[in-house]
């Protein structure tokens, strides 16, 4: 099996920078689409099979070196009471919010075997299909960036609902992130006991927040998520790396760098040699193509992946990312192209 990515990881020696896309698996590639003309998206994510056949269809079309679950980070907030729905260019609905007492009392921690057993399935698939290929990352919202949903009833612009419940009712605000925290450990628990050889966090949304409050209304439960998964690999002997990705993250790097995480994701707002110095040494990094720059003309791709590979080289591992997802109008040639960069330059 290719473990090149899984090496980065641990800050270990490579023949050449690994590389992975967010939402690698999606609407850019012509064979996704045809499967999506078939289902709607969240019965794609809860029919193993097909779940299965995305996650792997970028690996053989791009060449990346690690898959990543094909899912929603909205799966598991379905599982705890709330109503989900995808709708076309609004994207997802979550009823009730969660803006009160009572329905918060209406929130339930899911067993993630059972009432998420679809997503362990395909898991399990994919490492078999996998299994002389390459490593098969899990994820989880992490729990901030989770909530938000939950209290915005969907995606927002200023987070309103969020930062009010925050600084009005702090009380309910806890409670509520108590009741995300564990789900997201046990979601992620679940997926490692099912295969997953590497887990992400996405806090897509903690960058909303100023270092002082990302400190005191963040990052003690996404460090509480990564302590307890890291006691309880130490305790199954158990080694799997877990990345922290946090969208708009310059201001927050000190903050985030205590996390307890093995690699720190990094959007594409700060130069990542600059992210590199201000985090600590122990850590590897990922990133951070700009999506937007996928693009441009090839021989301007070219330029900017060898920057990033340069700005990188002083870090103890690197795994070469965007510093978000892929968007769904870019021309996949030119991502396979950028693979073949990544590995042809690093080598």
């Amino acid at each position: 099996m290719n473990d090149t990515f899984l090496k980065a990881c641990r800050g270990e020696a490579v023949p050449y920078t690994p590389v992975w896309i967010m939402r690698q698996a999606g609407r850019y590639l012509k064979q996704y689409q045809k499967i999506r003309k078939k289902v709607d998206f969240l019965t794609l994510c809860k029919t193993p099979e097909l779940a299965a056949e995305v996650t792997i269809q970028p690996i053989d079309a791009l060449g990346v070196d690690a898959a990543i679950l094909f899912s929603d980070i909205l799966i598991p907030v379905e599982a705890m009471g709330m109503k989900l729905k995808f709708l076309e260019k609004k994207g997802p609905v979550l009823t009730p919010p969660v803006r009160n007492e009572t329905a918060l009392k209406k929130l339930s921690v899911p067993q993630p075997e059972t009432d998420m057993g679809f997503v362990m399935e395909t898991i399990k698939i994919l490492r078999k299909e996998l299994a002389t290929r390459v490593p098969l990352i899990g994820f989880s919202g992490a729990p901030f960036t989770t909530a938000t949903y939950m209290i915005e009833g969907g995606t927002s612009k200023n987070f309103l609902h969020t930062k009010r419940m925050i600084f009005e009712s702090p009380a309910l605000y806890a409670s509520l992130m108590s009741k995300v925290t564990t789900t997201v450990l046990e979601y992620l628990k679940a997926q490692i006991k099912a295969g997953a050889q590497a887990v992400q966090l996405f806090d897509t949304w903690a960058g909303i927040f100023s270092p002082l409050d990302y400190r005191e209304y963040v990052f003690p439960y996404v460090r509480e998520v990564i302590k307890s998964l890291k006691s309880w690999q130490a305790a199954e002997n158990i080694r799997v790396p877990v990345i922290y990705f946090v969208g708009s993250c310059s201001g927050l790097l000190e903050e985030m760098r205590t996390c307890g995480a093995d690699v720190i994701g990094i959007d594409w707002r700060i130069n990542i040699d600059d992210a590199i110095k201000r985090l600590d040494s122990d850590l590897s990094v990922q990133g951070n193509l700009d999506p937007c720059a996928l693009f441009m003309p090839k021989e301007k791709i070219q330029y900017r992946v060898k920057d990033i590979l340069k700005r990188a080289s002083s870090a103890r591992g690197h795994i070469f990312n965007l510093g978000h997802g892929v968007l769904p109008e870019t021309s996949a040639e030119n991502v396979a192209s950028m693979v073949e960069m990544v590995h042809s330059f690093s080598r």
